[in-house]
């Protein structure tokens, strides 16, 4: 297989540095003949080229793989390898969650393959194992924590009472956090990352600004304190489960029993938990990102190409978020419970928090964003 990488940062280098290895028979089906780099600093290799063109129009090129994240150019290239009738395998979560529909529509119509197990789980064969799962049974439901920085935080603050601030900084400093941590604290990866397990677990797309999202941004030492008064452990949690015509799919911050399998997840650390009739339950723990990991995922897929496993194209069926009849109950806390409905509070938690009686996910969202405080901070509460 001759490969055209597109990026050559955490994740790209990563691949490289696999394939290059030739440490198994299967890697040494794969070879690397092009790398796209950003700028004349960084070609080092005689592979490497500052033109994309190089890649997409190169007929001994079969398969490209994108590592450069973003929106654009990485839509645009994949889209154009895929017109090329090129394989195309890719870790960006957010490219493919925006425009997945186009994507594997592109792929069926140039019999081509898309493979995208790097982009939800990091090392985890998450996506590998739904499809296995699916080969035999149906998936009710999946949940679990899909982002290392924010488990990271929480993890920390649970247990050495720190501040989020404080964790947030010494998450950057350790690798785990963009200098821009708003995707990771504000929900929004575990939201592509939820939509692009809807496409393994239900063959479904979604639209990820349909998905109800509230992040770990405002947790204070007080949500802690009441999670270690009443036995339980914060944690920020992706769940989806399908429905005859429509799928239910929410990210928010649980207060999880410490008896729950998610509750001793430690630090940057995933896990992943999917049910289904046959196989029952299962969860999968691992390493969420990094650079190793995550190329491992990826040269996964370059090899199950290689070897045309799981070559049939796949149809994909669009359908709207709704929660249905699904209820919770939650804590709030905001600046603002004067304007939330009184009928609908359980008990008062101090001046500014209270917990909820049973509402369902929707109405939990309307009220909640309804509020307009940038300050409120929302989590489910386990029964």
């Amino acid at each position: 297989m001759k490969i055209g990488l597109l990026g050559h940062g955490v994740v790209g280098s990563g691949v490289r540095k696999i394939i290059d290895r030739q440490l198994s028979d299967e890697t040494k089906q794969l070879e690397i003949v092009k790398i796209l780099v950003k700028s004349e600093a960084e070609m080092t290799d005689a592979r490497m080229t500052l033109d994309a063109d190089d890649i997409l129009n190169d007929p001994s090129i079969d398969t490209v793989c994108e590592c450069m994240g973003g929106l654009e150019p990485a839509h645009s290239f994949i889209k154009k390898a895929l017109q090329e009738h090129k394989n195309a395998v890719t870790s960006n979560k957010k490219m493919l969650a925006a425009f997945a529909e186009e994507l594997f529509a592109l792929a069926q119509e140039n019999h081509v393959q898309l493979k995208y197990e790097a982009a939800c789980g990091g090392g985890i064969p998450w996506i590998h194992e739904l499809e296995h799962i699916q080969r035999i049974d149906e998936i009710h439901y999946f949940k679990g924590i899909f982002n290392g920085t924010s488990n990271y935080i929480l993890t920390r603050m649970n247990n050495e009472n720190k501040e989020f601030g404080a964790m947030i900084k010494e998450a950057q400093g350790l690798g785990y956090a963009e200098r821009d941590p708003s995707d990771d604290i504000d929900g929004w990866d575990v939201r592509y990352k939820t939509v692009l397990s809807s496409l393994a677990a239900f063959h479904t797309i979604v639209d990820p600004e349909e998905i109800p999202t509230f992040g770990i941004r405002n947790i204070t030492k007080e949500e802690i304190a009441f999670c270690h008064e009443h036995g339980y452990v914060c944690k920020l949690i992706g769940s989806g489960a399908d429905h005859d015509n429509f799928v239910s799919i929410f990210v928010r911050p649980c207060f999880v029993k410490k008896e729950d399998v998610f509750a001793s997840i430690p630090l940057n650390y995933n896990a992943l938990e999917c049910d289904s009739d046959t196989l029952g339950k299962a969860v999968f723990i691992g390493q969420g990102a990094g650079s190793l990991p995550t190329a491992h995922a990826v040269v996964q897929d370059l090899i199950a190409i290689a070897k045309h496993e799981h070559a049939s194209m796949q149809t994909y069926e669009h359908k709207p978020v709704s929660a249905g009849d699904e209820q919770g109950v939650f804590y709030l806390r905001t600046k603002k419970t004067a304007l939330f409905n009184p009928s609908l509070i359980d008990h008062r938690i101090g001046s500014d928090a209270f917990v909820t009686k049973k509402i369902s996910f929707m109405d939990m969202r309307v009220a909640a964003e309804s509020l307009n405080d940038e300050s409120v901070f929302l989590a489910e509460v386990a029964e």
